[in-house]
């Protein structure tokens, strides 16, 4: 990316910024409803279910979090589509700045809201009881990877913001997204699940993931498991972007 979209792109980055600044209810409501579900799950549901010797909220805590990732980029479609809908695409074809930085803009804006819904998330559960003994570097891959995560959902989440006919149509593809961790070993150990259940849970993206963070912040072993996580994280965030800058080019032309 040459100098000329990086300043293109931190511009068009501060505008929706400020969109998301002047409504916080988007990062709070992001960061509230994977709250009430942990919190939920903890008080009413942990004690039923046996996962060994941490504390319930350190084993679903990284279910949390992709909960978190998916909620979040359900309002870059919705922002992507109010763009649209409102004709800024339009004015921004007829100005001199680089095209792809309007989507880089949105997908940045995206990154950096989650973030912070994220801390929120992992503040929370520290309060209600989650400790972890891992060391930086362990965090710092945490973090690598749930930044890759956020980026391949967002890059997923501009398809229908592109795509969309109505408000609805934009942000409903996120749906599916949340509900995968409750087929995963985010919330039970898929041993308890029935055959053909449990076979789909141990094959989806989701649990490789989901287990490999939470090895890292247990300090259990990762194995292979990091790569097949981190080989969905990249297979998903490839493909996203390739439909997505398709389906744009597609747009403006």
């Amino acid at each position: 990316m040459s100098a000329h979209h990086l300043v293109d792109t931190a511009v068009l980055t501060g505008r929706t910024m400020r969109h998301v600044t002047r409504s916080p209810d988007t990062i709070i409501t992001t960061a509230v409803t994977p709250v009430a579900m942990m919190l939920l799950f903890v008080y009413v549901f942990g004690g039923a279910i046996d996962t060994g010797p941490d504390p319930y909220v350190t084993y679903m805590l990284p279910g949390i979090l992709l909960i978190t990732i998916a909620s979040g980029v359900s309002y870059t479609a919705y922002r992507l589509f109010g763009d649209i809908q409102g004709g800024i695409f339009e004015r921004f074809q007829s100005m001199p700045i680089a095209r792809s930085g309007v989507l880089w803009a949105h997908v940045v804006t995206s990154l950096a809201a989650t973030l912070v819904s994220l801390v929120a998330v992992v503040g929370v559960a520290v309060l209600i009881g989650f400790r972890s003994g891992a060391p930086v570097v362990d965090w710092l891959a945490v973090a690598g990877i749930l930044v890759l995560f956020t980026l391949a959902l967002t890059w997923l989440a501009v398809i229908p913001g592109l795509t969309a006919t109505t408000v609805d149509g934009a942000s409903a593809f996120a749906y599916p997204l949340i509900f995968l961790p409750f087929i995963s070993s985010a919330f039970v150990p898929t041993a308890s699940m029935p055959g053909p259940v449990r076979a789909f849970a141990e094959h989806q993206p989701v649990t490789s993931i989901v287990d490999t963070i939470r090895n890292l912040l247990t300090g259990q072993p990762v194995g292979t498991g990091i790569w097949a996580a981190l080989a969905w994280c990249v297979g998903i965030l490839v493909v996203a972007y390739a439909v997505a800058t398709l389906v744009y080019r597609r747009k403006i032309s």
